[in-house]
């Protein structure tokens, strides 16, 4: 156990350094390791590279540079046009429209971070103009990018699927009600708060195009999540060539029908995809090895009998883990948490009878709250950025649909038949 609280606490010193989580994963592994134990340094660039050789992680730079094209080639626009033609006319309707497009982004880029920036770029600014303010706003689109993480396809359900064996393509049907779910819950809140302070909704101008102009002109940008995902449940291609598929729909429709696609915005998504897989890799490959070592010291058989002697109440356990995983959510981003959780608390749950694919939707939802929880709140960051608001201002604004989302997630922990029920009308 000492050996356990020695690698625990390096790396809570090396996170509280700033140094990044990867790099802090591989130092505190080493160090543990080189002090304290006699198991060759070299299990660690063993793990590295075999966790990395994966087929299904493929899946995520292909959705990113996706979801980066659909942004850009003018597929998200159209996707938010056509939401206000539906919706912006009700009471708090460009709210409304605003959580519905992030919905539909979420299954186009399976990024939170990528789906505040695409949807709040636009958003923030129209919703200001038509007299909402910008805290308002600037919240909503935050809290509603967190559904990127959680209607599919989700990068970190490929993570969480790749570290515990677990179905990525059932991972990606668990997730449709409870993204569904979480987005009909802060409409609500949305309405509520639009009514009590006079939001009203959107007057249609003369020069716009009429309903069915706009359903016409964006039936490619409809098409998208439709083909992506049918393609997958139909079992015609895996999740990886899914995202593959996405790369060359997007490229096709923004170049030679909307014709918004150029070589520079090419260039840029192809950078920025880049960037942020490198970081990606960095922690996901040290985390590997850092899980390895967690195994062979036997660390989850340890925490398990451990809780197991103290609680024995299932509820009571998994309303702790569910404390844990929003904690850690406030303070490491949501695939590092992952990759050094999964590995603990799956044992854990399922050996009170949780299903694992279950256990990632909590899991998931758990911790894309925390994209929303200074200080370290990736979308937070995002939508301060996007609307020139300081971080304080907007998590004051984010409070009452983080109180909706906590709401979601205790529903979604306690029924398993919302992630799963559909998982299991697949199966039969």
């Amino acid at each position: 156990m000492t050996t356990i609280l020695l690698l625990f606490g390096l790396l809570f010193v090396f996170a509280t350094l700033s140094l990044p989580v990867g790099v802090a994963l591989g130092f505190a592994t080493l160090l543990v390791m080189v002090t304290s134990t006699n198991i060759p340094v070299s299990m660690i660039s063993q793990n590295v590279f075999a966790g990395l050789d994966s087929f299904s992680l493929m899946a995520i730079p292909f959705f990113m540079l996706g979801g980066n094209l659909m942004a850009l080639g003018g597929i998200a626009r159209r996707i938010v046009r056509l939401a206000d033609a539906l919706l912006g006319k009700i009471v708090g309707g460009i709210g409304i429209v605003t959580v519905v497009a992030c919905m539909f982004f979420a299954a186009l880029s399976g990024s939170a971070p990528a789906t505040v920036s695409a949807i709040g770029a636009m958003m923030i600014p129209e919703m200001e103009a038509r007299g909402y303010g910008r805290s308002f706003p600037t919240g909503l689109t935050a809290t509603a990018g967190t559904i990127g993480v959680i209607i599919p396809p989700s990068i970190p359900f490929v993570i969480y699927g790749v570290v515990a064996g677990a179905s990525i393509g059932d991972l990606f049907i668990a997730g449709i009600i409870p993204g569904i779910l979480i987005g009909v819950a802060l409409i609500l809140v949305c309405y509520v708060i639009s009514r009590k302070r006079g939001y009203k909704g959107s007057v249609r101008k003369e020069n716009e195009m009429g309903f069915f102009e706009t359903l016409k002109d964006s039936i490619w940008a409809l098409l998208a999540p439709v083909i992506v995902l049918g393609g997958i449940y139909a079992g015609i291609f895996t999740p990886t060539e899914a995202a593959v598929v996405a790369i060359v729909y997007s490229l096709f429709i923004g170049a030679f029908v909307y014709r918004e696609l150029t070589w520079k915005i090419w260039i840029d998504s192809l950078k920025s995809t880049a960037d942020v897989t490198g970081l990606s890799a960095l922690v996901l490959g040290f985390s590997m090895a850092f899980s390895s070592f967690l195994a062979v010291n036997q660390l989850p058989a340890k925490i398990n009998a451990f809780l197991s002697a103290y609680i024995s109440n299932s509820v009571v356990l998994i309303l702790l883990i569910l404390v844990i995983l929003l904690i850690l959510g406030c303070f490491i981003d949501n695939i590092s948490s992952c990759l050094i959780l999964t590995p603990v608390f799956l044992p854990l749950v399922t050996s009170f009878g949780m299903d694992p694919v279950h256990f990632g939707i909590v899991m998931t939802v758990a911790l894309a709250i925390g994209f929303v929880t200074p200080p370290y709140g990736a979308n937070l960051f995002i939508a301060s950025a996007v609307s020139g608001l300081k971080i304080e201002e907007i998590a004051k604004a984010v409070l009452p649909f983080l109180l909706a989302m906590i709401a979601c997630l205790l529903i979604l922990t306690f029924i398993p038949n919302i992630s799963m029920g559909l998982v299991h009308m697949m199966r039969q």
